[in-house]
């Protein structure tokens, strides 16, 4: 008897132990933004931040009926600052890579939109083949060939200016490191400063980026160069970043996103900031 009474008692101890911990009630979140890089997020003269991101992140916490504070940090410790627990969700044009998903979990992207390389209107590289046309690269060495070997014989010899960090920087690196001078800048406007200035050839950012960079004064001599790229290269998309221990707090996001994709509120904002419909396109 008294076996099966500490068999018992140490069963449901068990039991206890393995009882997962309550799903944490938010009622606050804490989002991450660099506030630099327009027009997904910037700071407005009275040290406030706007942008698409801040619309949509104010629709969705309204969605889910929470509080959501925002706080500038530098993309370089984005990640390191959620696991740290500075802050509670990044979202700061973030695209979704398999490698990122090692560090933090996401939920489902709120757009999806093309890249490339920008650079002076006046320059050699003005007629680059491929302007005003877009691609599809899928990250596969073999499919993406011809049409990086095509960009690789332009850029030869020439200085390429990229935001260090970013999805972009992999790719840059990977494709004309051993061609091209590659310069990494902490922000994307340090950089198109030194294209402005003569001192590199191209940039390669997000084309939402570039064409809000490009209305701005000093900047109105660059314009994209090449084709344009898209596709699964970038990932699933640009969506929010959360610590893989928040799953509720992911699930709630997820769904919210879900329901201003539906309603066309991301539409309404993409066309508003982008001038450009940037809604991910499911299975593409």
């Amino acid at each position: 008897m008294k076996k099966y009474l500490l068999s018992s008692a140490l069963l449901a101890l068990s039991t206890l132990v393995a009882m997962p911990a309550p799903a944490k009630e938010w009622k606050t979140a804490t989002i991450a933004l660099e506030g630099a890089y327009e027009p997904w997020n910037l700071t407005k003269p009275d040290g406030s931040m706007d942008g698409f991101e801040i619309d949509l992140a104010k629709d969705l916490c309204g969605r889910m009926k929470i509080e959501c504070k925002f706080i500038a940090q530098d993309w370089d410790g984005m990640i390191a600052g959620l696991n740290g627990g500075k802050f509670d969700v990044i979202m700061d044009a973030m695209s979704i890579t398999d490698d990122r998903k090692k560090q933090v979990s996401f939920s489902q992207p709120y757009a999806q939109t093309p890249a490339g390389f920008a650079g002076l209107k006046t320059g050699d590289l003005a007629k680059m083949d491929g302007t005003g046309t877009t691609v599809t690269l899928t990250g596969e060495a073999g499919h993406d060939k011809s049409t990086v070997e095509k960009m690789r014989e332009a850029l030869k010899g020439k200085t390429i200016g990229i935001q260090t960090a970013t999805v972009y920087t992999k790719f840059v690196e990977e494709n004309f490191k051993d061609i091209a001078t590659i310069t990494e800048y902490k922000t994307s406007g340090e950089r198109d400063l030194d294209i402005t200035g003569g001192r590199i050839d191209v940039g390669f950012d997000d084309d939402t980026y570039f064409t809000s960079a490009f209305s701005k004064s000093g900047n109105e001599q660059m314009t994209l160069l090449g084709a344009q790229i898209a596709g699964p290269i970038w990932g699933e998309g640009i969506g929010p970043a959360f610590r893989q221990s928040d799953n509720d707090l992911r699930e709630m996001w997820d769904k919210a996103i879900g329901a201003a994709i539906a309603d066309g509120t991301v539409k309404k904002l993409s066309l508003k900031w982008f001038k450009l419909d940037v809604t991910p396109v499911k299975g593409s």
